[in-house]
Parts: structure tokens; sequence; C-alpha cells
């Protein structure tokens, strides 16, 4: 059987998801808790590799398992092995040959910022500060002019596979910000994202909120192809992976089974 599972993890002392030599990874704490909980250690498939202390509310991860550990008991079976910071959400079977990444169709991103003059203690490692007034229709109005099929090239950290060959073309379908008192959010839904890619936006936009790029250049911007004309790369903490979307599975948000 093949089957999809929704996780949600904090992200802090995490080298990311994929697993890497020496440093700590979500998918190793994930694949420990498997082979104590099923007795076996499943190749997992990611559907982002998502970057080192980015956060995840709904991350999908595909594997496959013929085990007796029955469906129903799959997701607290896992729970009483994961660290805290880490949680099984639900599970689903897919199709045989289905892949977390490949058969995502959509992915959205939101990126926190706390517009203040000092840290909130109680968000401080989820969202990026930002001292100056942020102008949040400055913001809205970049935010949209990044919607649609164009050459990321510019938001794309150096480093990146697909840039070494070429593919740095994606859709944006939504790029919005929102403010709720002192916070900003950014939310972006795109079919797929580059080294960086959020991040990046992010930080552009808040230029465009201090005034320091119209959000009419965004178009120029994204022409050039030139890293150096966007604006900085945001620290990972304000960054969540929100949501992932199946639509071939007729029920993107949740999972058939959850407890």
């Amino acid at each position: 059987m093949t089957w999809l599972l929704w996780i949600a993890y904090k992200g802090t002392r995490y080298a990311g998801f994929q697993v890497q030599p020496n440093a700590p990874t979500v998918c190793a704490a994930l694949q420990d808790a498997m082979q104590a909980a099923l007795g076996c250690r499943p190749d997992v498939k990611g559907c982002s590799r998502t970057d080192s202390g980015v956060h995840a509310r709904r991350f999908a991860l595909s594997f496959c398992y013929d085990g007796k550990v029955p469906a129903e008991k799959l997701v607290p079976a896992l729970n009483a092995h994961l660290p805290p910071d880490i949680r099984a959400l639900a599970v689903q079977a897919v199709p045989a040959g289905f892949h977390a990444r490949y058969a995502a169709h959509a992915k959205t991103y939101c990126y926190h910022i706390l517009n203040a003059r000092v840290d909130d203690p109680f968000t401080v490692e989820y969202c990026h500060r930002v001292a100056p007034p942020l102008d949040l229709a400055a913001m809205q109005a970049a935010a949209a002019q990044f919607v649609g099929t164009h050459d990321f090239l510019a938001l794309c950290a150096s480093g990146s596979g697909a840039a070494a060959h070429g593919d740095t073309v994606r859709t944006i379908a939504a790029c919005g910000v929102e403010r709720r008192g002192d916070y900003f959010t950014i939310t972006v839904t795109a079919d797929g994202y580059l080294y960086n890619m959020v991040r990046i936006l992010a930080g552009t936009l808040v230029e465009a909120g201090l005034h320091k790029r119209p959000a009419a250049s965004v178009p120029a911007l994204l022409q050039s192809r030139d890293r150096r004309k966007a604006g900085p790369t945001l620290p990972a903490k304000g960054l969540f992976l929100q949501d992932v979307d199946y639509p071939d599975l007729g029920r993107s948000k949740g999972a058939t089974v959850a407890h």
C-alpha cells in the first residue's frame, strides 16, 4: 500500500526536511519514529525539501507500507515516537506509484512579519521583525505584480540546481499580503518554487512596504533575471509551508483517516 501522510513541524532545530549527514532533519526523525512504531524504515518522498529552520503546518509525504499496524492506528503510533516539535496529523491511502512531490498541483507558503520596535517573546521563533512602519497597500500592489507565469531567476539564491539547468519559469497563482495588528502575513501559492524564492520575494515586498521600491518596478526586476536587483533573503524562521494541493485525490485539504 502507498500512503500519504500529513505532518506539521517546528523547523527551528532541524536542517530542513531532507536527510543530511551530520545534521538533524525532520525526515530522519520521522523515519526513526517509523522504525520504532512500524518495525521498518520506509523510503519517504516529501512534497518539498524545505530549508533549515523553515516550519510547516501541513507537509505531505508518501511512503509504502504493508505491515500489521492498521491505517487508523498509524497516526497515534507515529506520534508516540515522534519528538514534540513534529506531529503526524492524518494519513490516507493513495494510488500505487504516487509521489508527494510530483503529484502536487500547488503549494502555499506563508511568511510572517512582526512590524514593531521590539520582538514578541511568544512569536520570536516564528516571524521576522521589521521595525520601521510598513505600508500595507504598497506591499499588496507589489505582490500583485508577481502573479502569473514568469522567469523567477531574480528571486533564486545561488546554488540552485534548477537554475543551473535553466529551469526557472514558475507560475504564481496568488500572492497577497494581509495585516492583523502589528503582524503582516505574505501568502504565495505557486506550482513550484526556486531556492529561497519565497524568502527573497518577501524581502522584496518589505522593500516595497518601506518605500524603497515601487510596485511598478517588479516586472523589470523579473525581466532582468538578476538576483542583485531583488530584495534581501529574509530569515527562515518566518517561513511556513501552509498547505499542498492534490486535486486528483478528491480531498486536497484533508485525509480519509485522521485517528
